[in-house]
């Protein structure tokens, strides 16, 4: 690493500049209102390649796109565009340690919650030890939060979106207030639907269960990622079904999951204990998967790794 995280470098608006230099107008619709769409790209270092592998890049950034598109942002950038730049600001940092790349869209200027634009980006390695605390625990113990996941209908999850992040602190504040870690929240109909920022996996009977993305659900990608590694390395069975609040107390195991927390298990909910209380047998086995791949070190999975390097 060459700089400081206090004084890395960021790209902003097509310019490499120091962290401390990045401004924003505060009365732009990105600073009010939120009007902004963002991904969290995962960035691991192999240290026998002595290699930095940047995950699943082109589906990071359809997603990124398909939310732009559903708030209506008018995006000058291509996925080419994109790319290069998170590749180029990373490389100029010269990382050698495991990220979480923030890449955001963003309404600047003097407009209003309903402009569309002008749209700048920032692109912002943030190395992985630097993230939320629930990020970098090796184990969580968690609450059902009395605040309702947002639906399809108010606010959608499928929108990957500064302002919906809201919800999740309502739910993170109400979790570390009472002496959790963090949250779990159910959706308007009362069913099991995320974490914060996070997808929701449980094992019941050697079986992999995960709410549907109709359950109010993000379309995670770590969140398939997970799927497609269990059922096809793993032969573990996976199912996507609807999951009631008292399955969490009954679950063999259980774990969160997302670019940033990764595959984090969950040793509590609601107090009752999960399993005998700590990582479990099969999520420890997804997680060692996972992690050869994201490392580029499954060749069934090459095209969902790009080198930095």
């Amino acid at each position: 690493m060459k700089y400081d995280v206090s004084n890395r470098l960021i790209w902003l608006n097509n310019k490499m500049i120091n962290v401390n230099d990045a401004m924003i107008n505060v009365l732009s619709p990105t600073s009010q209102f939120g009007l902004n769409v963002f991904e969290g790209i995962p960035c691991y270092w192999n240290e026998d390649e002595k290699q930095l592998y940047a995950f699943r890049l082109d589906d990071h950034y359809k997603r990124l796109l398909k939310s732009a598109k559903l708030l209506q942002l008018d995006c000058k950038y291509t996925v080419d565009d994109m790319k290069k730049a998170l590749v180029d600001i990373v490389a100029a940092n010269e990382y050698d340690c495991n990220l979480s790349v923030r890449q955001t869209l963003f309404v600047d200027g003097f407009g209003s919650w309903g402009s569309s634009d002008p749209v700048g980006m920032f692109v912002a390695p943030i190395p992985r030890g630097k993230t939320s605390a629930e990020y970098n625990k090796k184990g969580l113990n968690c609450c059902v939060t009395s605040w309702r996941r947002i639906n399809d209908e108010v606010l959608s999850p499928r929108i990957k979106c500064g302002a919906n992040y809201i919800n999740s602190r309502l739910g993170q504040r109400e979790a570390l207030r009472n002496g959790y870690d963090t949250c779990i929240f159910l959706n308007n109909a009362g069913k099991v639907a995320e974490g914060p920022g996070s997808c929701l996996f449980i094992i019941k009977d050697g079986k992999l269960i995960t709410p549907l993305l109709t359950d109010a659900v993000l379309e995670s990608i770590t969140r398939d990622t997970i799927i497609k590694i269990a059922q096809s390395e793993l032969g573990i069975e996976t199912i996507e079904r609807t999951i009631d609040r008292t399955e969490l107390y009954t679950a063999d195991e259980a774990f969160l999951c997302g670019s940033a927390m990764e595959i984090t298990p969950i040793y509590t909910i609601d107090r009752y204990t999960i399993g005998d209380g700590n990582q479990g047998e099969l999520t420890n086995k997804i997680h060692k998967e996972y992690l050869k791949v994201v490392t580029g070190q499954n060749p069934n999975y090459s095209d969902w790794v790009v080198k930095i390097y």
